[in-house]
């Protein structure tokens, strides 16, 4: 891996981290299902307008859209809503790795290596130290709730593996994504017309310019939507097809890192202790399980895309 993509990758995990941030911002001015909606509106927009369908199986495209777009922010917006802090939610939305490890086993019957195994133990063990420590200290459900977001993150992911696996290699993989978001769009404005009162949403931004919350919460939605969607995973995308998967992957553990030094620095949240620990005890066993294979080990034959690591933001 060049120094240059060391650093773009680098760069990558930066702006998916600050994504939080902007989720918070967005949540001072928006319902949190209908912000969820709204940012996969700005893509499904120039999708439709602009874009051909990628020529991927419909079916697993939409499993794609409702696993990653409906489940995974609809989840996770709602539990940032009702309480979750902004960093640890950063750092528990990576369960979406032990997830996908999985459910690969269990639907794609994916060989489990031992060192996969060790990582779920380590991952899963953090994770449930963090909701019976928040389970003493604060509301557990949030926690609940983000860890809801990340097994749709991981079902998404999946979804997404199916989608590309048969795919030309010139079908382009930032476009799969663009075409993603049009799928949610519809599912989560329903369910905030339901949950959060038809006129909420629509109330929320013809008041966004009225308030220096609602420009904080329209420059939120421009960030996820633009720079941490479009920008962010287009650079990963090419990340990925000019390096191995398992060297590529582990970069993403910055994530949690900057996701939760701008919480501590920006909206001075304080971690406990016993959940840093347990952090650093998911961020080693996420690392584990995406160790490659040491050359020469047998494996189970795979096809070209199941065994590669799928991030988006």
């Amino acid at each position: 891996m060049s120094t240059r993509d060391r650093l773009l990758a680098v760069l990558v995990a930066v702006i998916w981290g600050v994504n939080f941030l902007a989720i918070d911002l967005g949540l001072h001015q928006f319902p949190p299902l209908f912000f969820a909606g709204l940012r996969f509106l700005v893509l499904a927009v120039p999708a439709l307008l602009f874009i051909r369908r990628p020529d991927v199986p419909i079916g697993w495209l939409i499993g794609y859209g409702i696993g990653f777009g409906v489940l995974e922010f609809g989840f996770l917006f709602v539990a940032m809503h009702v309480g979750m802090p902004t960093g640890l939610a950063s750092l528990v939305l990576q369960a979406s790795a032990p997830f996908t490890v999985v459910l690969g086993a269990v639907f794609l019957r994916e060989r489990l290596r031992l060192r996969q195994v060790v990582g779920i133990v380590a991952a899963v063990t953090g994770m449930a130290v963090i909701v019976w420590h928040r389970a003493q200290v604060a509301a557990v459900v949030p926690v609940l709730l983000t860890l809801a977001g990340a097994l749709g993150w991981a079902i998404g992911n999946l979804c997404s593996r199916k989608a590309m696996s048969g795919a030309a290699p010139s079908v382009n993989a930032v476009h799969v994504t663009m075409w993603m978001s049009v799928v949610p769009v519809l599912p989560l404005f329903a369910l905030s017309a339901a949950v959060e009162g038809p006129a909420a949403g629509w109330h929320s931004v013809l008041t966004a310019t009225d308030s220096p919350t609602g420009w904080w919460g329209l420059a939120g939605l421009v960030y996820i939507a633009l720079v941490s969607t479009v920008v962010a995973t287009g650079a990963w995308t090419g990340l990925m097809r000019r390096n191995p998967a398992g060297v590529v992957a582990p970069f993403s553990m910055l994530v949690p890192v900057v996701g939760m030094a701008l919480a501590a620095a920006v909206l001075g949240e304080r971690p406990d202790a016993i959940e840093v620990l347990a952090g650093i005890a998911v961020i080693a066993g996420v690392l584990i399980g995406a160790r490659p294979a040491r050359p020469g080990c047998r494996t189970e034959p795979v096809d070209r895309v199941t065994d590669r690591v799928t991030v988006t933001r």
